[in-house]
Parts: structure tokens; C-alpha cells; sequence
């Protein structure tokens, strides 16, 4: 395992220790992974090490408002996330306390990784992730409503909550000159190429889920509402689903011709929409259920190279 990852395991097992959300998927290794298919070059270690550490948050997040909280509690997280103070901590339960602290801290770790005129991208990052929050909270309140939304309004919602578009604004994090303020902003405001990435990421990953099943605990995804609001056999909610991954595609190669100035950021978030198919090829959800690629993993991080 190379130096790089090893610090974000130990990132990662100290904060599940001191947390002790021991619900959460543990998904470090993933999440670095994740991280490296959007940038590998040597000179974005410190953007990939902050990227992967966002990923990660993702995961704690997603399955936190999915698997353990309360609609309550939800509420509670989520007002406490879009105040973003240490005192906001007093809205929660004490085994979310620890979590929402530790929260803070990592973005305060955040800044410090960044040069001084850099440090402004942490509030960027902060708001994409308020954002996922109030989404998260909003499929939180469909599943206890027992709630099946629309086609169109579950895409929505559960686009960002695929975490892509937060991904988007925080793979500029620890990036250098390219990643400007005004990249920034095209990347929170959720341009197509955002959209795009987000669309791939979740309509790929309902695929998947819908093929193994659904949790106990998952709102209706987009095949479902899909079936739904439309009275079809799945292989007609297949086809349709995958005809809008074909013209999301088709969005982020335009982005990278339509956006010269932005590309060297476009680029990166280009290669997150490509990795899609890498994580769920054949509809099987290889980031939940990594066997698929343990074999990469271990030829990339594992393994020395033969001489």
C-alpha cells in the first residue's frame, strides 16, 4: 500500500474509532481509488488525499441519514450542517455530536492543507456539501412520508445525493492554479457537465441496486419511480435510463469543447463521469461490494511492479 493511502487509512480508522458509526460502510481503500480516477499524476496528491477524504464523508453522511438516524434526527443533522458551528453541536444526539465535530475539524484541516489564497475553495466545498445535506434530508422525508416522487423530481433530488456534484466543487480543493473561482462556481452551480456527472452516477448506480435489490431503508429509485409513473416492464425503464446515460455522456464530451477555459477542471470531471462504468459495469455496485475489483486494487496500491 503506497504512502498516500496509508495516510488516509489511518485518517479513516481514527475517525471511525472516535466517531463510532460503526454502521457505515467502510470503504477507505474505495474511496481512495475513487479519488485516483480523477486525477493520477504525482503533482495532485494533496487534491486527490482532500478528495478522497470527501468521499468518505459521502459514505458516513449517505448512511447516516439512510441506515441510523431518525426523521428527527435527520432534521436536527441537517439544521445543524447548514449552521456550521461548534455551538450547533447542541442540536444532536451524542452519538451524532462526535460526528458533526469531527466534521468541522476536517475542513478545518482542510484549509490548513492550502496555500493562503487558496483557502477560500474550503467554503465552496462547505456549501456543495449543505447542499448534498438538504437532500439527503429530503429523501429522508419521502421514505418516512412512505412517498414515491416522480420521475423528474426523484432525478432531482437524488442526483445530488449521488454525492457527484459536491465530488465536482471538492475535486478542486487541493488542485493548484487551475482551479479558480470562477471553476468553483461553475462546478457548485451545477452546469450540465455537473448535472451530467451526477445523472451517470446515479442512474448507474439504481441499475445496479435494482438488479441486487432494494435495502430496507432506500426511498424509490429512479427505475422504480420510473416503472411507477409509467406503468412498464423494467426492460422499458432499462432502456429509457440508459438512453439518458447515453445523452448525459454526450453532455461532458461537449463540456470539454464548449468550456477551453475551464478545461483543465472540466477535464477532471470528466474522468469522474468515466469511472462510472469502472464501479458499475453489468450492473453490479462494485464500490459497496468491492470483490468486482479487488484485483485492480491490488495491481495499483498492493502489488510492486515487476522489473
Amino acid at each position: 500500500m503506497n504512502t498516500n493511502n496509508k495516510v488516509n487509512f489511518r485518517w479513516w480508522k481514527n475517525l471511525y474509532r472516535e466517531v463510532g458509526l460503526t454502521y457505515s460502510r467502510d470503504r477507505v481503500v474505495e474511496c481512495y481509488l475513487w479519488s485516483y480516477t480523477a486525477y493520477y499524476e504525482q503533482e495532485y496528491t494533496r487534491a486527490r488525499m482532500i478528495l478522497a477524504k470527501i468521499i468518505a464523508i459521502i459514505i458516513m453522511t449517505d448512511d447516516t441519514y439512510d441506515v441510523r438516524a431518525t426523521l428527527m434526527e435527520c432534521k436536527q443533522l441537517n439544521e445543524a450542517i447548514q449552521r456550521w458551528e461548534e455551538s450547533a453541536a447542541s442540536l444532536l444526539p451524542e452519538y451524532l455530536k462526535k460526528f458533526y465535530l469531527k466534521l468541522l475539524s476536517t475542513f478545518n484541516e482542510f484549509e490548513d492543507e492550502l496555500k493562503p489564497d487558496e483557502k477560500y475553495r474550503v467554503s465552496f466545498s462547505t456549501k456543495a456539501f449543505q447542499i448534498l445535506s438538504s437532500n439527503y434530508l429530503q429523501e429522508a422525508e419521502w421514505f418516512h412520508q412512505n412517498y414515491k416522487p416522480r420521475f423528474k423530481e426523484q432525478v432531482k433530488v437524488s442526483s445530488v445525493c449521488s454525492g457527484a456534484p459536491w465530488v465536482c466543487v471538492g475535486l478542486q480543493v487541493g488542485m493548484g492554479d487551475t482551479a479558480t473561482k470562477e471553476a468553483l462556481q461553475w462546478a457548485l452551480g451545477c452546469t450540465d457537465a455537473v448535472k451530467a456527472c451526477a445523472q451517470v452516477t446515479r442512474f448507474m448506480n439504481d441499475l445496479a441496486s435494482f438488479k441486487r435489490g432494494k435495502n430496507k431503508n432506500d426511498v424509490a429509485s429512479s427505475v422504480e419511480c420510473y416503472i411507477s409513473e409509467h406503468g412498464v416492464a423494467s426492460e422499458v425503464a432499462f432502456a429509457k435510463i440508459g438512453s439518458l446515460i447515453e445523452d448525459a455522456w454526450k453532455t461532458t464530451n461537449q463540456a470539454r469543447f464548449q468550456l477551453p477555459e475551464l478545461l483543465p477542471v472540466v477535464q477532471r470531471v470528466a474522468n469522474i463521469t468515466i469511472s462510472m462504468p469502472f464501479m458499475y459495469d453489468d450492473k453490479k455496485d462494485a464500490f459497496t461490494f468491492s470483490s468486482a475489483i479487488e484485483g485492480t486494487i491490488k495491481r495499483l496500491f498492493v502489488n510492486h511492479i515487476p522489473l
